[in-house]
């Protein structure tokens, strides 16, 4: 049964990056757009990465062009436009589809892992997804759910998640 860790994706400098290197981490996939009106959710996130981060959490942004045209940047615009206006330090990747024929692996994954909350589809930009130190999807949040809205849930999931090495 596939996890996480069993996916690649190229980051915004282009490099592909082994989803692995997160494995024994509690993530949050989400898909990003910084032409949105839920861009704003950036500052959430990224405080939700500073405060948890050292503690074995990491989010995971996918920046998506699929919803109303609002991430039309290439990566190097859209990597200015995360670390400028928002301060985004966690790690970004490479504009993908998350719907269609077209739609990244990981994506096809996440979705099939909760299907039966949506019909399978990622309906807008910001919908994000928990997953376990394991791997496995925890639990998917509509777009609107503000950040600090999932961070007892992240904090549960690092609580129940084996210890570290320091």
């Amino acid at each position: 049964m596939p996890t996480l860790h069993d996916f690649s994706a190229t980051t915004l400098e282009g490099d592909e990056r082994p989803l692995a290197d997160y494995a024994g981490r509690v993530v949050l996939v989400v898909n990003t757009a910084s032409r949105c009106g839920l861009t704003p959710q950036f500052e959430g996130l990224e405080a939700l990465h500073r405060e948890l981060g050292d503690d074995g959490f990491v989010i995971l942004g996918f920046p998506c062009n699929q919803f109303a045209g609002q991430e039309p940047g290439t990566s190097e615009e859209i990597g200015e436009f995360c670390e400028r206006n928002y301060g985004v330090s966690f790690p970004m990747f490479a504009r993908i589809d998350v719907n269609g024929r077209d739609a990244h692996p990981l994506y096809r994954w996440l979705k099939g892992e909760t299907r039966g909350l949506t019909g399978g589809r990622v309906k807008w930009n910001f919908t994000k997804f928990l997953v376990g130190a394991d791997g496995r999807v925890i639990r998917r949040y509509a777009p609107t759910t503000e950040p600090s809205a999932i961070a007892a849930d992240v904090r549960a999931a690092l609580a129940a998640a084996p210890a570290q090495p320091k």
